[in-house]
């Protein structure tokens, strides 16, 4: 006997024009109703050109009228203008008194991000730029130990806080605000109201640069505080091989998808030079430039694998600063003028 479900497996054999998915599948299929031998279906579409319904309808003609039951079909279809296109953050709620606010992101852990972070802020210091660094990493924080801050940020007359500097660097952290080695258990949207507070109740301004150093990973927490705040752009930070990689592209999906603008890619420990001057390629190297022209991103840069790089953070005192002249600054360096030309 005819009924919806019938009806709807029909329906399901209709493909969207352009794509491998059906009509139900897409959620175009508002209503369906089924009288005796009478069927009649509505559907709902976003956007599509007069061709595309002219297909859709076409093909659910044909799909209902070739089940042996159906006398009488109606099909109604109504289009509705395409949703605006989502306003890029950097066009919305500007920080007053920054230039530029740049997330750092890495999609998963142990690729060197906030390495690559402080030693970003500090190259930027270096070339005569106003930078602040916010650590977004509530459950791990690790900007303290590597700019060598322990001090808690003290409050202005305004009522905001005051972000204490090093190394000409404005920071705010959560390792800021909480005893060495206490953990911070929270759920999600107290986490949320930290980070907002960081943007909007600390005193930054001015500043040409601030950083963003996102926690590893790309799930609703990355997704909120992209959202949270007013991005210019992103930058990824991976490792050569594929295993680092395939998570990158999780990063990159998540910027995509909230129509944050991606400024490039940063291939860190790319390679290592050892003492008798050989250099040894030990996470293979490369992948960050293929990823990057596979995806057709602009490449900012490598990142040596140098134990300088470890102990200058160990010691609070990144390479940038403590070895201004070493090959590990200079890559750091040539990333911040990658990344200033690129941000114009």
């Amino acid at each position: 006997m005819l009924n919806q479900e019938i009806v709807t497996q029909a329906l399901k054999s209709v493909k969207y024009p352009g794509y491998s998915r059906d009509i139900v599948s897409f959620g175009i299929v508002k209503s369906i109703a089924v009288n005796a031998g009478a069927v009649s279906v509505s559907l709902q579409l976003t956007g599509g050109s007069s061709e595309v319904t002219a297909q859709i309808k076409a093909g659910v003609e044909k799909a209902l009228r070739a089940l042996p039951q159906v006398e009488q079909l109606h099909v109604e279809i109504a289009s509705s203008p395409p949703a605006a296109a989502p306003t890029p953050w950097s066009q919305q709620n500007k920080l007053p008194g920054i230039h530029r606010v740049v997330a750092v992101a890495s999609g998963k852990g142990g690729v060197g991000k906030s390495t690559v972070s402080v030693n970003l802020a500090c190259a930027l210091r270096h070339l005569g730029a106003q930078v602040g660094l916010l650590d977004c990493d509530i459950y791990g924080p690790s900007i303290p130990l590597m700019m060598g801050v322990r001090e808690k940020p003290t409050v202005s007359s305004a009522e905001k806080l005051v972000p204490p500097a090093r190394h000409g660097v404005k920071l705010m952290s959560m390792g800021f605000l909480i005893e060495d080695d206490a953990p911070v258990i929270w759920r999600g949207p107290m986490i949320m109201k930290a980070i907002q507070q960081f943007i909007t109740d600390v005193e930054w301004a001015p500043l040409d640069y601030l950083l963003v150093d996102l926690p590893p990973g790309t799930g609703d927490a990355q997704l909120s505080l992209c959202q949270t705040v007013p991005l210019d752009g992103g930058v990824i930070v991976t490792t050569p091989q594929e295993a680092s990689l395939g998570v990158v592209r999780k990063g990159i999906a998540m910027f995509e998808k909230v129509n944050v603008p991606i400024l490039g890619i940063v291939e860190n420990m790319s390679y290592f030079v050892a003492p008798n001057g050989e250099r040894l390629e030990i996470f293979g190297h490369g992948g960050g430039r293929a990823e990057a022209q596979r995806r057709n991103l602009p490449f900012l840069g490598e990142i040596p694998l140098l134990t300088e790089i470890r102990v200058s953070g160990d010691a609070g005192v990144p390479v940038v600063v403590s070895q201004p002249e070493g090959e590990a600054a200079a890559a750091f360096i040539a990333l911040a003028r990658a990344l200033r030309e690129k941000l114009g």
